[in-house]
This record gives C-alpha cells, sequence and structure tokens, in this order.
C-alpha cells in the first residue's frame, strides 16, 4: 500500500482535541540514536569528504568521527538525563548490543526505551530478507535487555512500501518514520493498526547540523522556537514535540551546552510531560482520545 492507502489525509483542525493528563499541554518526546557504522562500508555520514570525492575504504577519519560519539560524546548525554530525570528513546542498531555492551548497558540500567533501529546504519532498501533483519534485530535487543522493543525507527527513516505490514507482524506497535504530524495517528498494516508516533527531522542534528551546516548555537534556538509555539498551541490543543540526537553530533563538546540550554529552556514551563516512546504509546492505547482522568505514564 502506498501512503494515502494507510492513512487518509486528516487535517489536525477536523480531529477531536486530545487529553494529557493534569491538563498538561505538550509532551517532549527525546530520541538517542546508536548506531554501528562498520569500517568495511561506506560510512553513512560524513564530516570530511574524501579527497577528490573518490570514496575510500577504510573511511577511518569519518569511522573516527562516529566512534568519538560512543567512546565520549554518549556519556555527555547519559549524564545530562540523569541531571534531569529524563529517560529517553533511544534508537539503537541492535549491533550495538554487540559492538557497544559497555554503551548499551548503561542504556539498559538507566531505564531507557530501547526502539528498534535496523541490525545495523544500512538503508531498508539494501536489505535482502527484511522481515528475518526485523527478528533478528528484535530478538538481539530482547536478550540483551529483557523486554522486546513495540517501536521502530528505520536507519534514515526509510522504509519499503510493506515495511509496516512486515514490521507489525513481528509485534512492533509504533513507528517514528512517518514525520507528518504533531500527534500520533494509526496506519493500517495486513497485522492491524500500527500507531505513528512524532518524530521529528526538523529538530534532528543531523540535518540541523550535518546537512544545513548550521553553527552550534542555532541548535538552541530552533529547539526553542519549535517549543515556544507548541507550548502556546498546547493551551487549546496538546501536542507532541520530538527531539532527536546523536553522540558525534550533540555530544560534541563545542554543541553540548546548547542541548543542555533547551532543555533548561522547556523545564521552566509548566505542563511539560517527558515521556519515552512506550508512555505515548500507552497512554494512546489507553483512550487517548477520551478525557483523561487518570494519572499518565511516570517520568
Amino acid at each position: 500500500m502506498i501512503p494515502r492507502e494507510r492513512a487518509p489525509y486528516s487535517a489536525i483542525v477536523d480531529r477531536p482535541p486530545l487529553r494529557l493528563p493534569g491538563d498538561a499541554r505538550i509532551v517532549v518526546w527525546t530520541i538517542v540514536n546508536l548506531e554501528v557504522w562498520d569500517i568495511g562500508r561506506p560510512m553513512a555520514r560524513q564530516i570530511l569528504p574524501a579527497p577528490t570525492g573518490q570514496v575510500l575504504l577504510p573511511d577511518v577519519p569519518n569511522w573516527s568521527w562516529h566512534e568519538y560519539g560512543m567512546r565520549v560524546g554518549v556519556w555527555r548525554f547519559f549524564r545530562l538525563f540523569k541531571a534531569l530525570g529524563i529517560r529517553p528513546t533511544l534508537s539503537i542498531n541492535a549491533r550495538v548490543c554487540e559492538d557497544y555492551p559497555r554503551v548499551a548497558a548503561q542504556a539498559r540500567d538507566a531505564g531507557w526505551e530501547f526502539m528498534g533501529h535496523a541490525w545495523d546504519q544500512i538503508p531498508i532498501h539494501k536489505i535482502e530478507d527484511q522481515a528475518a533483519m526485523i527478528r533478528k534485530s528484535l530478538d538481539t535487543i530482547e536478550a540483551f535487555t529483557g523486554t522486546r522493543p513495540v517501536g521502530w525507527l528505520g536507519p534514515g527513516l526509510t522504509e519499503t512500501a510493506d515495511t509496516p505490514d512486515l514490521l507489525a507482524e513481528a509485534g512492533i506497535r509504533y513507528i517514528g518514520d512517518w514525520v507528518y504530524d504533531d500527534e500520533p495517528t494509526e496506519i493500517e498494516t495486513r497485522a492491524g493498526k500500527l500507531v505513528t508516533l512524532p518524530y521529528t527531522v526538523e529538530l534532528n542534528d543531523i540535518p540541523t547540523m550535518i546537512v544545513q551546516h548550521h553553527e552550534s548555537p542555532y541548535w538552541q534556538k530552533r529547539c526553542e522556537d519549535s517549543f515556544d509555539r507548541l507550548y502556546a498551541e498546547g493551551a487549546e490543543r496538546p501536542k507532541f514535540m520530538a527531539i532527536a540526537i546523536h553522540p558525534y553530533i550533540s555530544g560534541q563538546p563545542h554543541r553540548i551546552r546548547y542541548l543542555e540550554a533547551v532543555y533548561a529552556h522547556i523545564n521552566r514551563h509548566p505542563g511539560v510531560l517527558h515521556w519515552h516512546g512506550r508512555d505515548i504509546l500507552d497512554w494512546w492505547e489507553s483512550g487517548a482520545r477520551k478525557p483523561l482522568t487518570e494519572a499518565g505514564p511516570p517520568l
């Protein structure tokens, strides 16, 4: 099915407003992305273009740039979110559990939610047996954490036409690839409905910092401007704001202060919920389109 067949067009103003616990205005969904870049393949991203534009293997400088995030940058994230009492969603290549068990264990022990992000950082379109890769990824994460993921984000948000069907058949209940709304929605699959959560390409440090080449302070401005508008709109209709970060980008010493400032700005406002993906899913499935009287998921 093409996207329109899975999800007919819906204008946000035509839907009944959702209701968050405690009449909160906004849910902030933080997603930390952990990836495996295989030194034997072209790198998923480049900070330093190859000389004369020729792809060289092994690509040591760009592999090392990513490796900095796993050795150093991610520990700045762990320190920040522990201090804030926030448990992010971890969008994780399952191979991280084998190649970087120290990092994966830290996230597991801190209570972060593990969301499937394929086996390693390869576009879904290049996977010959997509169903087997999905099963292997979920099995590996479940064996490492003791919990089977209910969420999924494709590497680079990639999908084929049948990816939603394969994910739903594997037991996935929400995805982040469909960045088309400020609220959760539902799409049709062969195995029933699949919830889409409002992931982001706008408040994502890859397009902002690496593709668009903005200077570090712009990250703070973009996030705060987005939050201020969504928070104001949330007085009439609660909104969701995703923040997607990578340790080799936002974990750099010249950028981390701006990420810290974003959360300081957000947390000066009442009526803000910091939920991970499963919190949002549980709230949605409990009757989000009806007035809620019970407390929402814990921080």
